[in-house]
């Protein structure tokens, strides 16, 4: 088992930037693969983000390519999400979650374990 949180969400405008965190509790950090994934208003939660358990390899979705970047600390249990350049359509909840499979999926349903979700707002 392991307990996620996510923090760092707000109100931004378009252009600005953010960092969020998650922070986890449990099991040892470093033997889960990491995701972001967000739900906009009135759609399905889609992926974001992945980072392997060593912190090496990411994978983003396209449509944060070049704006976002994930990383993680295992020292420190937690994994980030630097956003960048952001966008009104960027505007979501956003969750981290937790793989123990070594594989860096972007399928939601491959991961066991999730936070809460954080808010994020980019005003135009």
């Amino acid at each position: 088992q392991v307990q996620l949180v996510e923090s760092g969400g707000g109100l931004v405008q378009a252009g600005g930037s953010l960092r969020l965190s998650c922070a986890a509790s449990g099991r040892p950090f470093s033997s889960f693969d990491m995701g972001w994934f967000r739900r906009a208003p009135g759609k399905e939660r889609v992926f974001v983000a992945a980072i392997t358990r060593s912190g090496f390899t990411g994978d983003y979705a396209d449509s944060v390519k070049g704006r976002f970047t994930i990383a993680r600390d295992n020292a420190k249990n937690t994994v980030y999400l630097q956003m960048n350049s952001l966008k009104p359509e960027d505007t979501a909840v956003y969750y981290c979650a937790a793989d123990r499979e070594v594989r860096l999926t972007t399928r939601s349903t491959e991961y066991e374990y999730w936070g809460q979700g954080t808010q994020v707002t980019v005003s135009s």
